[in-house]
C-alpha cells in the first residue's frame, strides 16, 4: 500500500510537523508584514524634527 503525499503530509507525524512549520513560517511573515508597515506609516521625517528643533528655544 502506497501512501500519497497528501497522506503522508496530513497523516504522519512529520507531515504534521512540517504543516506546522508552513504555518508558522506563514504567520510570522504576516505578522511582521504588519509590524513593519505600521511603523513606516508612524514614522516621522527627519527634517521635520530639525525644523523643530530650530525654532524651540534653548533653555538652561
Amino acid at each position: 500500500m502506497e501512501n500519497s503525499p497528501w497522506e503522508a503530509l496530513f497523516f504522519s507525524d512529520i507531515g504534521l510537523l512540517s504543516l506546522f512549520t508552513i504555518g508558522f513560517v506563514l504567520v510570522m511573515a504576516v505578522y511582521i508584514f504588519l509590524f513593519v508597515r505600521r511603523n513606516v506609516m508612524n514614522a516621522v521625517d527627519p527634517e521635520t524634527i530639525q525644523q523643530k528643533d530650530k525654532h524651540t528655544p534653548l533653555h538652561s
